[in-house]
């Protein structure tokens, strides 16, 4: 081990401790920023082929990982400014505790019974149409969303900055947000955003299956059996459109003794997804077990990742090349 591993673990560290105590800001979130210049760089040189999707996730990808490994070169000899940027890279890829305060937000209107409100609460979850959902299918719709959410916030940014330092934390969330601008079905990105969602699926394949082994460990944190929700992984996970969202799903569904999917409406496209556990179909108060539940794995992740990087052995090329920090 190198002591930069060491100060990148620690700023790792620090950076889940700051998202922890903050959570997102409400204005000028880095991520937000990147998504807005990236809509532009689609506005540009957009059209309707595969190629010129592949020409803009390069590009996007690219220019944000290519910031990273600038970052990590600048501070290579320079532990304290090593430190601080993989902690600001770490809070800024973070959205768990964001999520959390989500689901807690939708309980508490649900709970109260302002389905009004927690309709409008939806949209920061998931992009489905909430005006027809009553409390059930809006309990579903949280749950499934967290689930899928503690991976994509919380699991996979971790385990790609264990991986790759700051290039890694950085280059992962580009792909999950461009993902999400045009990994989507539809007219326009059925050709443009083919190369965004397959990179995501890939980028996603071990921090998913990573998501759901550890929802089934810490399954009793929600009250659950670790031998169910294995299982509904185990029989359920591969079901999922997705190649990746199922196994947290089903984990989720396990650790929980509920029963997920369902019929889903987004914006009048109507997509149909197959049942994940065979428990009953979520209530309210399943929501905040599932909070609950996300929280815990995000920490046990958070624990994995620093660990994995304190105890990574030292890159060839550092070895060979670089001096240790005195």
């Amino acid at each position: 081990m190198t002591r930069t591993d060491r100060y990148t673990a620690a700023g790792m560290a620090l950076g889940v401790a700051v998202d922890a105590l903050v959570g997102d800001p409400r204005k000028g979130h880095p991520v937000a920023v990147f998504g807005t210049r990236a809509a532009a760089l689609e506005e540009r040189i957009y059209a309707d082929s595969r190629t010129r999707g592949v020409l803009f996730t390069a590009l996007c990808v690219g220019a944000v990982t290519g910031i990273g490994v600038v970052a990590e070169r600048l501070t290579r000899h320079r532990p304290v400014a090593r430190t601080a940027v993989t902690a600001a890279a770490t809070w800024a890829v973070l959205g768990g505790t964001t999520l959390g305060r989500e689901g807690a937000h939708m309980a508490a209107s649900l709970e109260s019974g302002d389905l009004p409100a927690a309709r409008v609460r939806l949209p920061h979850l998931c992009g489905r149409d909430p005006s027809r959902l009553d409390a059930p299918e809006l309990a579903r719709a949280t749950v499934e969303s967290i689930a899928e959410n503690t991976s994509d916030a919380v699991v996979a940014p971790l385990f790609w900055g264990a991986v790759a330092g700051v290039p890694g934390l950085l280059g992962y969330r580009a792909v999950n947000t461009l993902d999400a601008m045009v990994g989507h079905r539809s007219a326009r990105h059925e050709r443009f955003g083919w190369a965004s969602a397959r990179l995501d699926d890939a980028a996603n394949l071990v921090p998913a299956r990573l998501t759901g082994l550890l929802a089934a460990a810490l399954a009793p944190v929600a009250g659950g059996s670790p031998r169910r929700a294995l299982a509904a992984l185990r029989r359920d996970g591969h079901r999922h459109p997705s190649p990746n969202s199922g196994r947290c799903e089903a984990a989720f569904a396990g650790a929980l003794g509920v029963r997920l999917g369902g019929v889903n409406d987004y914006g009048g496209r109507l997509e149909e997804r197959p049942e994940l556990g065979d428990g009953p179909r979520p209530a309210v108060p399943d929501i905040r077990r599932a909070v609950r539940l996300a929280r815990a794995v995000s920490f046990a992740a958070a624990a994995l990742a620093v660990a994995a990087r304190m105890t990574m052995r030292c890159r060839n090329r550092e070895k060979n090349t670089s001096p240790d920090i005195r």
